[in-house]
């Protein structure tokens, strides 16, 4: 089993949680269900695509549902502070922290890219 808690990408997206958990505890109750449990639950998908695509050798496309899953939580934050449900200051820090996951996904992304090209031969077939 690949080992994917000394990531800081991991690191990151628990963080995130963790302050989302605390947040979504203060949401109306007619929010807190609905879009607080999404917000929720998209973060802890978040999560485990962290641990599958660190799992995985073709890890691009794990990467790129990553992405997206970070794009949906940036929504969910930024909807949130729209319908004033959660105070500018914990948007900020929500959107800090889902910006650098975007940047390290984009990272890892281009680093797997990379080794996926070192391991093929010139015709284009792995050797």
């Amino acid at each position: 089993m690949a080992r994917y808690q000394h990531l800081p990408i991991y690191k990151l997206s628990y963080e995130l949680l963790l302050r989302v958990m605390l947040v979504v505890k203060d949401f109306p109750r007619d929010h807190k269900y609905t879009l607080g449990q999404k917000l929720r639950d998209e973060i802890l998908s978040l999560i485990v695509l962290v641990y599958r695509a660190n799992s995985t050798e073709h890890k691009a496309q794990v990467i790129a549902n990553i992405l997206e899953k970070v794009l949906v939580v940036e929504l969910l934050i930024r909807l949130s502070k729209d319908m004033r449900i959660i105070s500018i200051k914990h948007y900020a820090g929500c959107v800090e922290m889902t910006e650098s996951l975007a940047r390290q996904a984009e990272g890892w992304k281009k680093s797997a890219g990379k080794s996926l090209k070192n391991f093929e031969s010139p015709a284009g077939q792995r050797e």
